[in-house]
């Protein structure tokens, strides 16, 4: 089924193709026509038409992937679509582009750009094939060359043998800083090189957020960039954006990066065979000198702002010594960086990192300097308090319709909040409500008599609470928490307390964890911030949620602080611009795990007293999907006995 080919696509032209008896519901086996999913695709339509910057709140099951993938299809412009996720990025480009290629019978050239790290290094392979002595990882490494050979995107999402979490991915995979460029022997056979030139020649580019905002950096800094110029910028899961653009508008340095830094100057050094015992010298003093910063900060996860951190003079030394040591090799490795590429990149990636740790000893007005601190691991960031300014730059930059879309962008039914933060002026508002049978499908539990959320035994009130829930819906579903330390204490809790299966996030990666909860259909699962959002389990192995509090930010965060400032400086309420509107969208994150398909049904409990017994809690329960509200226990339990 065809349709002529135009300049862009009317307003109005998408009711054909997504209406009831449409050409969709011909072309696609099992489609449906939606009332919320036409209207989007109208609304993108005209957006593309027009170019114009839309926002679009679209709830849970409109069906928005193909509302806006149709009409970029149908433009006869270049399009970017960007997703919040590599697993939605797969999706795209595997499964619904080529349904709906087929469905409109016009052939469109689609590529698929993921970040440099998902593609394998042939140099960087051949580098740690030398360098490694483990007869078990030179096994391993010996099956990526094979399975090199054979594949022709290079993506490492084909090399099921080698997990997400191994340590030889960082050691085969380039970076910006340590890519050789086109002085790399391998360069003709460059696996990035190849997406890339896909990614210039055609129609449509499926990317990620990372990708978009490190062209975004490029552009900014007046280098060349990734990504091909665009007619449209489709962004979903766009609530994610802010967050990252203010990551990405920012600097760092951390100690996998100076690791990498030591690591690569020695195995540089050792292929010109120069002053390799040097190098390797003074690259084994700065790794001593990372793992000594590690050990002054102590044990245990800690966000800290830098006063607070150069506070302690044992860490104040620490950071001295690790600046002198990198000064040591980048200076050495200036003495032979015309030796080699790679010297050379090793020398230039240490200055720089020399240039970000001085850039944290200065206070430049609108940016936040803080540390991040792991049991193995730090990152010294510094960050804009607010990239609205940036971010608008890009938007209103280029001569193109901006789409912004996700199931959670508006709080109180106003898309203000985001639209303020990504320096929007007066864009297309549109917000469509899930076409999902909430009222009658889910029931929204408030259970009464809980501690507030602040005091000494929350969780063993939680698990007391979930208990109950647990045994009438016989397993079958998620407790999510707001921190680490509450998901360990539950999972204690309930161990010995349940006779289900009990999956406890950190126990396997992922997308494992989740696997094995489908599979197993009766399964309780613990999980933290990740799993709230990203993750669909449709039909009856999912028919409970509960969450433990609602999902404020840490008020001791470094970057909560000095955002909460500036908007008290503006003549703001902190709280309620601010505090309110974040912990309003990760609360709706989390209670979009329960609904996920026409036919699903279940109970989201939220333990939570501040949803009745502050005035916000009004703001929270307006923003969530139309459920029955319920307080009685009893009512709860009765809901869940007839679904089990």
């Amino acid at each position: 089924m065809t349709i002529p080919q135009t300049d862009n696509v009317e307003a109005g032209a998408m009711d054909d193709w997504f209406g009831p008896d449409g050409r969709l519901e011909a072309a696609l086996e099992g489609f449906q026509a939606r009332a919320p999913q036409q209207a989007l695709a109208n609304a993108v339509a005209e957006a593309l038409a027009e170019r114009e910057v839309l926002v679009a709140e679209a709830g849970t099951g409109t069906g928005k992937t193909y509302a806006y993938l149709l009409p970029v299809l149908l433009d006869a412009g270049r399009a970017i679509v960007s997703t919040g996720t590599k697993h939605l990025q797969d999706q795209l480009f595997h499964r619904d582009l080529p349904a709906l290629q087929a469905a409109i019978g016009r052939p469109r050239d689609i590529a698929l750009l993921k970040g440099r790290a998902n593609y394998l290094c042939r140099h960087r392979l051949d580098l740690a094939l030398e360098d490694t002595r483990s007869r078990h990882d030179r096994a391993q490494l010996e099956h990526v060359r094979r399975w090199a050979d054979g594949s022709r995107s290079g993506d490492l999402v084909e090399l099921a043998a080698l997990p997400e979490n191994s340590p030889l991915r960082p050691r085969i995979v380039s970076t910006t800083e340590n890519c050789l460029g086109q002085q790399c022997p391998q360069f003709s056979d460059c696996f990035v090189l190849k997406a890339r030139r896909r990614a210039q020649e055609a129609d449509v580019v499926v990317v990620n957020h990372h990708l978009l905002l490190a062209d975004m950096v490029l552009k900014e800094e007046g280098f060349g960039e990734i990504l091909p110029g665009a007619d449209a910028v489709i962004v979903d899961e766009a609530h994610q954006l802010p967050e990252l653009a203010a990551q990405y508008f920012g600097a760092r340095v951390s100690s996998r990066q100076l690791q990498g830094i030591a690591r690569d100057a020695t195995m540089e050094a050792l292929q010109i065979a120069a002053d390799q015992e040097t190098v390797a010298s003074l690259a084994t003093a700065l790794e001593h000198a990372v793992a000594d910063f590690v050990i002054a900060n102590g044990e245990g996860d800690a966000r800290q702002a830098w006063q607070e951190l150069c506070a302690n003079r044992d860490i104040e030394r620490a950071l001295d010594n690790l600046g002198a040591k990198l000064m040591d090799l980048a200076d050495a490795l200036d003495a032979l960086a015309e030796r080699s590429r790679g010297l050379e990149s090793c020398r230039d990636r240490a200055a720089q990192a020399l240039a970000t740790l001085d850039s944290l000893h200065s206070d430049a007005p609108g940016m936040i300097r803080w540390a991040e601190i792991g049991r193995r691991h730090f990152i010294l960031h510094t960050t804009p308090i607010d990239p609205a300014e940036r971010i608008a730059a890009q938007v209103y930059g280029r001569k193109a319709a901006w789409i912004f879309t996700s199931a959670t962008l508006s709080v109180n039914n106003s898309l203000a909040h985001f639209t303020r933060r990504m320096g929007l002026d007066e864009p297309r508002e549109l917000l469509l409500e899930s076409p999902f049978d909430f009222p009658n499908n889910a029931v929204l539990y408030v259970p009464r008599g809980m501690p507030e959320a602040n005091t000494p035994g929350y969780t063993r009130a939680v698990v007391a609470q979930a208990l109950p829930l647990l045994r009438a819906s016989r397993g079958r579903a998620f407790l999510l928490f707001t921190s680490h330390r509450a998901m360990q204490e539950a999972a204690a809790l309930l161990r010995e307390q349940i006779p289900w299966p009990m999956l406890v996030q950190g126990d396997m990666p992922r997308s494992r964890l989740l696997a094995r909860f489908r599979e197993l259909g009766d399964a309780v699962l613990l999980g933290t911030a990740s799993f709230w959002e990203g993750v669909d389990v449709r039909g009856p192995a999912l028919s409970l949620v509960v969450i433990d509090k609602l999902p404020f930010a840490s008020p001791d965060d470094p970057v909560l602080q000095a955002r909460l400032a500036a908007v008290r400086e503006a003549g703001g309420n902190p709280f309620f611009d601010h505090q309110v509107p974040q912990a309003v969208i990760g609360l709706k994150q989390g209670v979009g795990r329960l609904i996920r398909d026409v036919d699903d049904r279940g109970v989201m409990a939220i333990c939570d007293p501040r949803l009745f017994g502050k005035p916000y809690g009004r703001i929270f329960l307006a923003s969530l999907p139309p459920m029955r509200v319920t307080r009685d226990a009893a009512e709860t339990l009765r809901f869940l006995n007839s679904l089990a």
